[in-house]
């Protein structure tokens, strides 16, 4: 087994929780603040969703999505206009109560998420068919008084996105719907290095107020699922319910029918769990903020500190390049870059210097690479694609390794205690079989999967006739 580079570092293998946030903590992410379950996003952490952000937007503009921003504080009476919404997130609903030193003739709630508030402004907005669609996002916060908090997985405030989106048809909502969910799911492979199961979440599990939700569930290393994005079609409940109408082309009144999908900081949470080690951070290419770090070794000789320099001109037209030129020895400096997930480290000292040559490290693969100078653009730029490829890869083989079938009760149990990860099973689509096999096995539902398996006839827990093959895990 390699000698671990960080002993800060818990091994994954002891306690994977702790490695966690061991993780989280080391590279330097996060911090803790004066109110419980409220996270500073440290630079580092914070550049990790800059990237995030970035690329996703650009995603959702390439499909006609607009940004927006509505406010931060939602009127009580406004929140109780959607029943099964408000039933869905009252426990988790943090209150203003006062305004300076008067109270409030109405109680605030700080959002938990803004359907309510984009229906009120469509309401406004929105009168003939001419205004529609209407394809915004909004990126901001949001705050839900979670019970148990973890960095990135589960805070009381966090960063995302959520799109809300209102159309004059039916067809055109689930269009969006599912259109959101792809965009999702080509990202977190692509961007992310994350592969994931495409699917809708069953009634159960659906958002409060939703007529169908889609989602992406990924795996972690650990074999437990992370819910990764989700995609709601709201139908024209909320519509109805908010009086969010329009003159068709007849002259005639008709509700719209929308739809609202989100990812969060959460997001960086995966990126964690799927891909890191004992040593700490790897970040795939397109989300490290750093992609080479540049070590000058024996910096303090003639000409080395301005070699690593003249190598951070030439690389920064082909990657997010740094050199280190700190006073640490070049072993503390090698381990921060691991911990750090830095995809390259390049090394440079006066032999090196010498032969026009340096020596190029890979942190997904510890693999060393002796390169001349002038070839040092072209290796990088080739090789921070193929590092990004190899880890979507590596997880990929991961998640379909810890992938399992089970056709009947017994197998299910076998699983669920004796391996990790998802397991394949078919359901007989009734909520109380779900209800069963969660409070015997801890295991959830993840989603009901569009590629459709048959696996057996019969419902793995109940033995009744199966409506649905479904994927299910035990989940963060």
């Amino acid at each position: 087994m390699a000698e671990k580079k960080v002993e800060a570092i818990t091994s994954m293998e002891e306690d994977f929780a702790q490695w966690y946030t061991d993780v989280v903590v080391k590279a330097d992410l996060t911090g803790y603040t004066s109110v419980k379950g409220f996270m500073v996003l440290k630079p580092a952490g914070y550049a990790i969703w800059e990237l995030i952000q970035k690329q996703l937007d650009e995603r959702f503009k390439a499909t006609g999505v607009e940004n927006v921003y509505l406010p931060l504080l939602i009127p009580e009476g406004l929140l109780q206009k959607e029943k099964d919404h408000v039933e869905g997130f009252a426990p988790e609903v943090a209150w203003v109560t006062h305004g300076g030193l008067n109270e409030l003739p109405e109680k605030l709630c700080v959002r938990p998420t803004s359907e309510t508030l984009f229906c009120d402004f469509y309401q406004k907005d929105i009168t003939s068919y001419r205004d529609l669609p209407k394809v915004y996002n909004q990126w901001c916060s949001v705050v839900r008084w979670e019970k148990e908090t973890r960095p990135f997985l589960r805070s009381r405030e966090f960063l995302w996105q959520e799109g809300h989106t209102a159309h004059a048809t039916a067809e055109e909502a689930e269009e969006r719907t599912i259109q959101m969910l792809n965009v999702y799911a080509d990202f977190c492979e692509q961007v992310l290095a994350i592969p994931v199961i495409k699917g809708q979440k069953t009634e159960k599990e659906k958002f409060a107020g939703a007529v169908a939700t889609y989602t992406i569930e990924a795996l972690m290393h650990d074999g437990k699922a992370l819910q990764s994005g989700t995609s709601h079609n709201f139908g024209d409940g909320f519509a109805r319910a908010f009086g969010v109408q329009y003159t068709d082309k007849n002259n005639t009144l008709q509700y719209v029918h929308q739809t609202s999908w989100g990812m969060t900081t959460r997001l960086i949470g995966a990126v964690i769990m799927v891909h890191g080690d004992d040593n700490g951070l790897k970040l795939p290419p397109k989300v490290a903020p750093v992609q080479v770090m540049i070590v000058p070794i024996q910096q303090k000789k003639e000409g080395v500190l301005e070699k690593a320099e003249e190598l951070r001109l030439k690389l920064s037209s082909v990657a997010r390049v740094k050199v280190d030129a700190t006073d640490k020895s070049p072993g503390f400096k090698f381990a921060e870059c691991e911990m750090r997930g830095i995809p390259l480290r390049v090394e440079v000292g006066p032999r090196d210097i010498e032969n026009n040559q340096c020596v190029v490290v890979r942190r997904d693969t510890g693999e060393k690479l002796t390169v001349a100078l002038d070839d040092l653009q072209d290796t990088v730029a080739g090789l921070l694609d193929t590092i990004q490829s190899d880890m979507l890869e590596k997880a990929r083989q991961h998640r379909d390794a810890n992938t399992h079938t089970a056709k009947n009760w017994d197998e299910f149990k076998d699983i669920i205690e004796n391996k990790q990860g998802f397991i394949k099973a078919m359901w007989c689509g009734e909520t109380e079989c779900e209800e069963n096999i969660k409070a015997e096995t801890g295991a959830t539902t993840r989603c009901m999967p569009f590629e459709q398996e048959h696996i057996a006839d019969t419902c793995v827990c109940c033995g009744k006739p199966a409506k649905k093959m479904v994927y299910f895990g035990r989940a963060y």
